[in-house]
Protein backbone atom coordinates (compact mmCIF):
# COMPACT_ATOMS: atom_id res chain seq x y z
CA UNK A 1 0.00 0.00 0.00
CA UNK A 2 2.67 2.54 0.50
CA UNK A 3 4.28 1.99 -2.66
CA UNK A 4 1.24 2.64 -4.26
CA UNK A 5 0.75 5.45 -2.47
CA UNK A 6 4.01 6.79 -3.41
CA UNK A 7 3.18 6.04 -6.83
CA UNK A 8 0.05 7.44 -6.90
CA UNK A 9 2.39 10.71 -6.06
CA UNK A 10 4.67 10.67 -8.29
CA UNK A 11 1.79 10.52 -10.68
CA UNK A 12 0.56 13.16 -9.24
CA UNK A 13 3.61 15.43 -8.73
CA UNK A 14 4.78 15.01 -12.69
CA UNK A 15 0.87 15.62 -13.94
CA UNK A 16 1.24 19.37 -11.66
CA UNK A 17 4.45 19.39 -13.91
CA UNK A 18 3.45 18.68 -17.27
CA UNK A 19 0.23 20.98 -16.53
CA UNK A 20 2.25 23.46 -15.24
CA UNK A 21 4.86 23.37 -18.62
CA UNK A 22 1.95 22.99 -20.61
CA UNK A 23 0.48 26.28 -19.46
CA UNK A 24 3.90 27.90 -20.05
CA UNK A 25 4.34 26.75 -23.32
CA UNK A 26 0.97 28.14 -24.22
CA UNK A 27 0.84 30.95 -22.58
CA UNK A 28 4.33 31.45 -24.72
CA UNK A 29 2.76 30.64 -27.95
CA UNK A 30 0.18 32.70 -27.11
CA UNK A 31 1.97 36.12 -26.40
CA UNK A 32 4.37 34.91 -29.15
CA UNK A 33 1.59 35.00 -31.65
CA UNK A 34 -0.37 38.12 -30.15
CA UNK A 35 3.30 39.73 -30.41
CA UNK A 36 3.85 38.96 -34.14
CA UNK A 37 0.16 39.76 -35.27
CA UNK A 38 0.47 43.32 -33.33
CA UNK A 39 4.06 43.44 -34.52
CA UNK A 40 2.82 43.06 -38.58
CA UNK A 41 0.27 45.45 -37.62
CA UNK A 42 1.90 48.03 -36.33
CA UNK A 43 4.90 47.38 -38.97
CA UNK A 44 2.28 48.58 -41.73
CA UNK A 45 0.22 50.68 -39.80
CA UNK A 46 3.88 52.97 -39.07
CA UNK A 47 5.09 52.51 -42.42
CA UNK A 48 1.73 54.34 -44.25
CA UNK A 49 2.09 57.03 -41.62
CA UNK A 50 5.63 57.51 -42.52
CA UNK A 51 5.12 57.00 -45.82
CA UNK A 52 2.07 59.51 -45.69
CA UNK A 53 4.18 62.43 -43.49
CA UNK A 54 6.82 62.27 -46.14
CA UNK A 55 4.52 62.93 -48.86
CA UNK A 56 3.02 65.67 -47.24
CA UNK A 57 5.94 67.30 -46.47
CA UNK A 58 7.23 69.58 -49.16
CA UNK A 59 11.70 69.42 -49.21
CA UNK A 60 10.76 65.65 -49.07
CA UNK A 61 10.64 63.61 -52.91
CA UNK A 62 7.99 61.28 -53.32
CA UNK A 63 10.70 58.65 -53.93
CA UNK A 64 12.13 58.79 -50.78
CA UNK A 65 9.09 58.48 -48.96
CA UNK A 66 8.94 55.28 -50.56
CA UNK A 67 12.38 54.23 -49.75
CA UNK A 68 12.14 55.48 -45.63
CA UNK A 69 8.53 53.46 -45.68
CA UNK A 70 10.20 50.39 -46.73
CA UNK A 71 12.79 50.94 -44.08
CA UNK A 72 10.70 51.19 -41.17
CA UNK A 73 9.03 48.47 -42.38
CA UNK A 74 11.80 45.91 -42.41
CA UNK A 75 12.93 47.27 -39.15
CA UNK A 76 9.78 46.63 -37.27
CA UNK A 77 9.42 43.17 -38.78
CA UNK A 78 13.38 42.04 -37.98
CA UNK A 79 12.51 43.58 -33.86
CA UNK A 80 8.87 41.55 -34.29
CA UNK A 81 10.91 37.91 -35.20
CA UNK A 82 12.97 38.73 -32.65
CA UNK A 83 10.94 39.15 -29.89
CA UNK A 84 9.37 36.28 -31.27
CA UNK A 85 12.18 33.71 -30.80
CA UNK A 86 13.06 35.85 -27.69
CA UNK A 87 9.96 33.95 -26.24
CA UNK A 88 10.85 30.34 -27.27
CA UNK A 89 13.95 30.87 -24.77
CA UNK A 90 16.06 31.51 -27.84
CA UNK A 91 19.19 33.79 -26.63
CA UNK A 92 19.93 37.28 -28.28
CA UNK A 93 23.71 36.63 -28.37
CA UNK A 94 23.04 33.40 -30.08
CA UNK A 95 20.40 34.98 -32.95
CA UNK A 96 22.83 37.66 -33.46
CA UNK A 97 25.05 35.07 -34.02
CA UNK A 98 23.17 32.68 -36.70
CA UNK A 99 21.76 35.92 -38.32
CA UNK A 100 25.57 36.97 -39.09
CA UNK A 101 25.66 32.94 -40.15
CA UNK A 102 22.82 33.55 -42.34
CA UNK A 103 22.85 36.79 -43.56
CA UNK A 104 26.57 35.61 -45.10
CA UNK A 105 25.26 32.08 -46.87
CA UNK A 106 22.68 34.28 -48.01
CA UNK A 107 24.69 36.93 -49.37
CA UNK A 108 26.57 34.53 -51.42
CA UNK A 109 23.31 32.67 -52.79
CA UNK A 110 21.34 35.69 -53.26
CA UNK A 111 24.35 37.95 -55.16
CA UNK A 112 21.61 39.26 -57.86
CA UNK A 113 19.27 40.17 -55.31
CA UNK A 114 21.55 41.94 -53.00
CA UNK A 115 22.64 43.63 -55.99
CA UNK A 116 19.44 44.95 -56.73
CA UNK A 117 19.11 46.46 -53.54
CA UNK A 118 22.43 47.71 -53.26
CA UNK A 119 21.15 49.40 -56.95
CA UNK A 120 17.82 50.76 -55.46
CA UNK A 121 19.36 52.51 -52.58
CA UNK A 122 21.68 54.09 -55.41
CA UNK A 123 18.68 54.75 -57.51
CA UNK A 124 16.54 56.49 -54.55
CA UNK A 125 19.75 58.79 -53.51
CA UNK A 126 21.02 60.12 -56.79
CA UNK A 127 17.43 59.66 -58.31
CA UNK A 128 17.96 59.38 -61.89
CA UNK A 129 13.98 59.32 -62.02
CA UNK A 130 10.87 59.50 -59.47
CA UNK A 131 7.76 58.30 -59.89
CA UNK A 132 5.53 59.64 -61.95
CA UNK A 133 8.39 60.35 -64.56
CA UNK A 134 7.90 58.79 -67.85
CA UNK A 135 11.43 56.89 -68.55
CA UNK A 136 13.15 54.40 -70.85
CA UNK A 137 15.10 51.90 -68.86
CA UNK A 138 17.03 49.84 -71.36
CA UNK A 139 14.06 49.85 -74.12
CA UNK A 140 11.74 49.66 -71.36
CA UNK A 141 9.33 52.69 -71.64
CA UNK A 142 6.43 53.71 -68.95
CA UNK A 143 5.24 56.20 -66.17
CA UNK A 144 7.16 55.48 -62.85
CA UNK A 145 4.63 54.09 -60.30
CA UNK A 146 6.65 52.70 -57.64
CA UNK A 147 10.61 52.22 -56.65
CA UNK A 148 11.02 50.05 -54.31
CA UNK A 149 14.62 48.37 -52.54
CA UNK A 150 14.41 45.30 -55.78
CA UNK A 151 12.58 46.49 -58.38
CA UNK A 152 11.10 49.88 -60.30
CA UNK A 153 7.73 49.26 -61.63
CA UNK A 154 6.56 51.25 -64.97
CA UNK A 155 3.06 51.81 -66.00
CA UNK A 156 3.13 51.45 -69.85
CA UNK A 157 1.00 54.44 -72.01
CA UNK A 158 -1.61 51.12 -73.10
CA UNK A 159 -1.50 50.07 -68.96
CA UNK A 160 0.48 47.24 -69.13
CA UNK A 161 2.67 46.37 -65.68
CA UNK A 162 6.50 46.29 -66.19
CA UNK A 163 8.85 45.57 -63.62
CA UNK A 164 12.56 46.04 -64.19
CA UNK A 165 15.04 44.84 -61.35
CA UNK A 166 17.06 47.77 -60.25
CA UNK A 167 20.37 45.90 -60.87
CA UNK A 168 19.42 46.30 -64.66
CA UNK A 169 17.75 50.17 -64.03
CA UNK A 170 21.17 51.13 -62.27
CA UNK A 171 23.28 49.34 -65.14
CA UNK A 172 21.86 50.09 -68.44
CA UNK A 173 20.98 53.59 -70.00
CA UNK A 174 18.05 55.63 -68.51
CA UNK A 175 15.87 58.04 -70.84
CA UNK A 176 13.86 60.75 -68.61
CA UNK A 177 11.43 62.18 -70.68
CA UNK A 178 10.67 64.12 -67.51
CA UNK A 179 13.94 65.09 -66.29
CA UNK A 180 13.10 68.53 -67.51
CA UNK A 181 10.10 70.92 -67.60
CA UNK A 182 10.10 71.42 -71.40
CA UNK A 183 11.24 69.40 -74.18
CA UNK A 184 11.43 70.24 -78.03
CA UNK A 185 9.02 68.88 -80.64
CA UNK A 186 10.55 68.01 -83.84
CA UNK A 187 8.45 67.93 -87.05
CA UNK A 188 9.96 66.57 -90.83
CA UNK A 189 7.52 67.91 -93.42
CA UNK A 190 7.87 67.66 -97.56
CA UNK A 191 6.45 69.76 -100.12
CA UNK A 192 7.06 69.89 -103.92
CA UNK A 193 9.78 71.28 -106.06
CA UNK A 194 6.95 73.22 -107.80
CA UNK A 195 5.81 74.92 -104.38
CA UNK A 196 7.75 78.43 -103.59
CA UNK A 197 10.45 77.66 -100.29
CA UNK A 198 9.40 80.68 -98.49
CA UNK A 199 5.73 80.40 -98.76
CA UNK A 200 6.35 76.76 -97.13
CA UNK A 201 8.25 78.08 -94.68
CA UNK A 202 6.13 80.72 -93.32
CA UNK A 203 3.01 78.23 -93.66
CA UNK A 204 4.80 75.93 -91.01
CA UNK A 205 6.06 78.35 -88.97
CA UNK A 206 2.49 79.98 -88.64
CA UNK A 207 1.08 76.73 -87.47
CA UNK A 208 3.03 76.21 -85.20
CA UNK A 209 3.58 79.48 -83.33
CA UNK A 210 -0.28 79.16 -83.32
CA UNK A 211 -0.55 78.04 -80.31
CA UNK A 212 -0.42 79.20 -76.77
CA UNK A 213 1.14 75.97 -75.60
CA UNK A 214 4.45 77.24 -78.29
CA UNK A 215 7.41 78.95 -75.75
CA UNK A 216 8.58 82.01 -76.74
CA UNK A 217 12.08 80.95 -75.98
CA UNK A 218 13.76 79.26 -77.83
CA UNK A 219 11.89 80.26 -81.02
CA UNK A 220 10.68 78.31 -83.69
CA UNK A 221 13.01 77.16 -86.27
CA UNK A 222 12.14 76.25 -89.78
CA UNK A 223 14.69 74.93 -92.31
CA UNK A 224 15.34 73.17 -95.78
CA UNK A 225 16.22 69.82 -94.16
CA UNK A 226 16.86 68.02 -97.71
CA UNK A 227 16.31 67.69 -101.18
CA UNK A 228 14.85 64.55 -101.65
CA UNK A 229 14.04 62.60 -105.04
CA UNK A 230 10.53 63.83 -105.21
CA UNK A 231 10.10 66.81 -102.43
CA UNK A 232 12.03 69.46 -100.43
CA UNK A 233 11.83 68.35 -96.92
CA UNK A 234 11.39 70.70 -94.33
CA UNK A 235 12.86 70.00 -90.69
CA UNK A 236 10.71 72.08 -88.16
CA UNK A 237 11.24 73.17 -84.02
CA UNK A 238 9.69 73.68 -81.50
CA UNK A 239 9.25 74.16 -77.61
CA UNK A 240 6.72 73.42 -75.50
CA UNK A 241 6.41 71.98 -71.67
CA UNK A 242 6.67 68.51 -70.87
CA UNK A 243 3.03 67.84 -70.51
CA UNK A 244 2.00 69.58 -73.75
CA UNK A 245 4.77 67.15 -76.08
CA UNK A 246 2.44 64.40 -77.76
CA UNK A 247 -0.97 66.51 -77.35
CA UNK A 248 0.68 69.25 -79.42
CA UNK A 249 2.63 66.85 -81.71
CA UNK A 250 -0.22 65.20 -82.86
CA UNK A 251 -2.52 68.45 -83.48
CA UNK A 252 0.23 69.98 -85.48
CA UNK A 253 0.56 67.44 -87.73
CA UNK A 254 -3.50 66.88 -88.60
CA UNK A 255 -3.18 71.00 -89.08
CA UNK A 256 -0.34 70.75 -90.95
CA UNK A 257 -2.29 68.71 -93.70
CA UNK A 258 -5.34 71.52 -93.56
CA UNK A 259 -2.96 74.10 -94.01
CA UNK A 260 -0.75 73.00 -97.21
CA UNK A 261 -4.20 72.10 -98.92
CA UNK A 262 -5.71 75.66 -98.00
CA UNK A 263 -2.14 77.42 -98.87
CA UNK A 264 -2.04 75.16 -102.18
CA UNK A 265 0.98 73.82 -101.54
CA UNK A 266 1.26 69.81 -102.99
CA UNK A 267 2.26 67.00 -100.68
CA UNK A 268 4.06 64.54 -103.33
CA UNK A 269 3.90 60.87 -102.99
CA UNK A 270 6.20 58.21 -104.70
CA UNK A 271 4.17 57.37 -108.35
CA UNK A 272 4.75 53.93 -110.22
CA UNK A 273 4.32 54.44 -113.83
CA UNK A 274 3.96 51.42 -115.89
CA UNK A 275 4.95 51.43 -119.78
CA UNK A 276 3.29 49.16 -122.03
CA UNK A 277 5.46 47.66 -124.58
CA UNK A 278 3.71 47.50 -127.89
CA UNK A 279 4.67 44.65 -129.87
Amino acid sequence: MEFGGELDGQIGTMLEYLTTLGVAVLSNVALAAIILVVGLYLAGFISRRVRQWAVDHPKIDTTLAVFFASIVRYLIVAVVIIAVLTRFGVETTSLVAALGAMTLAVGLALQGTLSNVAAGVMIVFFRPYKIGDFVDIGGASGTVRDITLFYTELTTPDNRQVIVPNAQSWGRVIINFSGYSTRRVDFMFSASYDSDIEKVRSTIRRVLEDDERVLPMPEVVVEVAAHGASSIDYTARAWVNSSDYWPYFWEKTRLMKLAFDAEGIEIPYPHQVHIKKEG
